[in-house]
């Protein structure tokens, strides 16, 4: 009996200890009261493993680290903003096909909240596969002249990784300036060893801010997203892509792996140059290694004129207080006026963007989402049906992608804005993790985005209110018990 006494009496403290925990936890900062709803449930109902689970998931940002890459000075932007304004006077040649005037309030916009002036003189490339994409990234990469600069969220040791590694090793053999920025997380599990190797053959490599001391500070949050490849300035990639062997060869797992990367050439890769140099100066350990501005790394006087889709490229983190991204998004979609594609992997989209959505959707827009019909991470794509069978009930459209894992993160809006980058549908890219896109104000690549989408929905299957239906109750109450940690996922 006493021994019944005492252990009741150390659960009722367990549970005592547990409650005043969760409370200080999740009350220490600011949050969304979403999120704090979803944090109370994951610490209430899961004692003491909750908080491990918080110790990856939770933590907040270090404001030390946040001052140190919000604070980064925009890389000679003055001067940088008197290069691109000299470049956007030059006349096109032929005469631009240019939709960047209607589109005036998201440029503003994006302008206004992120630093990002419209550039006029670019050539664009999309590619949808993998082997294309890193066969023509290889070529540019070959053709360097001064200087390569790499950031990926992924960058795995295996065969495409260590092909890629060791191209930028030659290069730097040859005296090019070759510097890689990788996430630890993201890049096979803080494989620091691997990048020492080539350290030693002259590349410069460092990992993310966010991402150092995996022991002490892991976290499944505040990472390195963006995927951008700027090649002497000039030659710019950006997109969905990361640099691993299942991003490029069927697997068993994933099959064929359906992403969209864009190649720039022109004034937009200054953009992509200069988000590269902040994020690098931001995350050196070595201050000997700070890019200061020096004109070779925007070469305008190499530019040809005859390039004519305008851009911009626009960057977002937990460094902002606006969720910039995601405001664009929904600026975007509540002005459309016929139709809207968009590709992503997760669909969990937060109580704004379903608004904005809902209301699009009610008011005559035609909008229709791709997502993949297999996980990569099953609480995410449980919530990804949840509110996949959600919109559908609203009058939008849902394919599932049925070839293989769809990993593009690309939006068409009526046939005048094409968008490529790495931002997903979910809160972690809205507000967690460092993402970057590319926006093509022209009829032609919006068109030709908008091709790429119906030449995927013939791989796809739609999801209808009578598939809906036949979803089974067990399958049902896994969606609705993610759709709840949804702000945390």
């Amino acid at each position: 009996m006493l021994v019944n006494n005492i252990i009741l009496i150390a659960v009722i403290l367990i549970l005592i200890a547990n409650t005043v925990g969760a409370i200080a936890t999740v009350f220490h900062r600011p949050r969304s009261i979403s999120s704090i709803l979803a944090w109370l449930l994951v610490l209430f109902f899961l004692p003491i493993i909750g908080f491990l689970i918080y110790a990856f998931f939770g933590r907040g940002l270090a404001e030390e680290k946040l001052f140190t890459i919000s604070n980064q000075d925009h890389v000679g932007l003055h001067t940088l903003d008197e290069i691109i304004k000299q470049n956007n006077k030059k006349p096109s040649t032929p005469p631009a096909d240019d939709t960047a005037p209607k589109c005036s309030k998201v440029v503003n916009y994006y302008n206004k909240t992120n630093e990002s002036p419209l550039t006029r003189h670019n050539d664009v490339q999309l590619y949808t596969d993998g082997q294309e994409k890193f066969d023509a990234l290889f070529e540019d990469i070959k053709n360097a002249k001064e200087s390569i600069h790499v950031e990926y969220y992924t960058i795995y040791n295996d065969e495409i990784g260590n092909k890629l590694m060791s191209l930028l090793a030659q290069k730097a053999q040859e005296g090019l300036e070759v510097r890689v920025l990788y996430d630890a997380w993201g890049s096979g599990k803080f494989n620091f060893s691997w990048f020492k190797k080539y350290e030693k053959m002259g590349v410069l490599v460092t990992s993310f801010i966010t991402s150092r001391n995996p022991i002490a500070k892991a976290r499944l949050n505040y990472h390195l997203h963006r995927k951008i490849v700027v090649i002497d300035g000039i030659y710019g990639w950006i997109g969905g892509f990361n640099v691993g062997d299942q991003y490029l060869n069927e697997t068993k797992k994933f099959g064929y792996w359906r992403d969209t990367h864009a190649r720039i050439y022109g004034t937009a890769v200054f953009l992509m140059q200069e988000r590269f140099i902040m994020d690098w100066n931001a995350s050196i350990r070595n201050q000997r290694n700070k890019i200061s501005f020096d004109p070779k790394y925007f070469p305008s006087e190499k530019i040809p004129y005859e390039q004519t889709t305008r851009a911009q490229i626009v960057s977002d983190g937990p460094d902002h207080e606006a969720e910039i991204l995601k405001g664009g998004f929904i600026s975007m979609i509540l002005n459309a006026k016929k139709h809207i594609y968009i590709q992503t992997p997760y669909l969990v989209p937060d109580d704004s963007m379903i608004d904005a959505l809902s209301i699009a959707a009610a008011s005559g827009v035609k909008i229709s989402i791709m997502i993949p019909d297999r996980p990569d991470h099953m609480f995410i794509y449980r919530a990804t049906q949840y509110y996949a069978n959600f919109l559908t009930k609203r009058g939008i459209k849902v394919y599932n992608y049925d070839k293989g894992f769809l990993h593009a993160k690309t939006a068409v809006f009526d046939d005048e804005i094409a968008v490529v980058g790495s931002m997903n549908h979910d809160f972690r890219s809205y507000s967690l993790n460092f993402e970057a896109n590319a926006y093509f104000y022209n009829t032609k690549l919006a068109n030709q985005l908008k091709d790429i989408f119906e030449e995927d929905v013939k791989n796809s299957t739609l999801i209808t209110e009578e598939t809906i239906k036949q979803q089974s109750t067990w399958l049902k109450f896994k969606q609705y018990f993610s759709r709840l940690l949804s702000p945390i996922l």
